[in-house]
């Protein structure tokens, strides 16, 4: 079996690494634009891809997020990933590519959550309707969501393209998302915990408002972890690829760092933080 992937993709294709950057839920690859032209990764390969389902991109067969992380290492195994850098749902993704021993390079987890906790409030009750009452509440979410491109640190014609993907969403595709969504945050499996015990380098941003965040279990667990960097970005942001994407790109480049070390796979300091060409591919599993 094949899955289709829109693919953004720059930098020189004969570049020495390439990240694989996956965006949030509703976002398409084109959200990782501000990333992908930050001058410090201009001679890496970036590879942003659109996952299925989201932004008007074919839905999968499976919506769960093992089968997620299953298909998505197939394709960072196509394009040679050896960083994967995922958003929101994107990071739940490269999170289970991680702890389920499919992808074994450095993740850069962005506004990851863990648990249900970690998710604001209003987003738990969303889910919980759709469980509920089926689709409607979505088409709500997809206006909000929209509206609130408007705060992000981006051009007004970036924020008309923004939109744009938002409102390519079938809202019957993400509720049949949510739902395996909430089975995944239902699961009492210490996330933290099976994070650490992966082994894999990791790198876990967050602002301090605006994007969820971490239990004190979880934010413990982790920064007692040597192999893991809990990153804190001050301040409120939402909208991180678009928002903060100098930061983004300095925690890329330490992570592609540590690729060219002795100890690759070894410890990760703690610390705190102060348009492409379109393609198609196929990939099969």
């Amino acid at each position: 079996m094949s899955v289709e992937w829109e693919i953004v993709e720059s930098g020189p294709a004969s570049a020495a690494h390439t990240v694989l950057l996956l965006p949030g839920g509703m976002c398409s690859a084109r959200s990782y634009a501000e990333v992908m032209a930050e001058p410090s990764l201009s001679s890496t390969r970036l590879v942003a891809v659109t996952m299925p389902g989201h932004a008007g991109a074919p839905p999968p067969t499976d919506f769960s997020y093992e089968y997620y992380a299953q298909i998505t290492a197939a394709l960072a195994r196509e394009v040679n990933a050896d960083v994967v850098v995922g958003f929101s749902m994107g990071a739940t993704i490269a999170y289970e590519m991680a702890v389920s021993g499919a992808f074994a390079g450095p993740v850069v987890l962005l506004g990851a959550s863990l648990s249900a906790a970690d998710e604001p409030a209003f987003f738990r009750g969303v889910i919980h309707l759709t469980s509920v009452v089926g689709a409607w509440p979505l088409a709500v979410l997809k206006k909000g969501v929209a509206s609130m491109v408007k705060q992000a640190s981006v051009s007004p014609e970036r924020q008309a393209e923004l939109k744009a993907d938002f409102e390519r969403n079938n809202v019957h595709d993400l509720a049949k998302g949510l739902q395996a969504y909430r089975r995944w945050l239902a699961r009492d499996d210490d996330p933290a915990k099976r994070l650490c015990e992966s082994g894999v380098p990791v790198w876990m941003l967050h602002a301090e408002k605006g994007d969820g965040g971490l239990t004190s279990h979880e934010r413990s667990v982790l920064e007692a972890c040597p192999h893991v960097r809990v990153v804190t970005i001050p301040g409120h942001v939402f909208f991180l690829p678009n928002d903060v994407p100098g930061q983004i790109a300095d925690v890329i480049n330490e992570a592609l760092t540590r690729l060219a070390e002795p100890d690759g796979l070894g410890a990760v300091p703690a610390g705190r933080l102060e348009e492409p060409v379109r393609q198609q591919r196929q990939v099969d599993r």
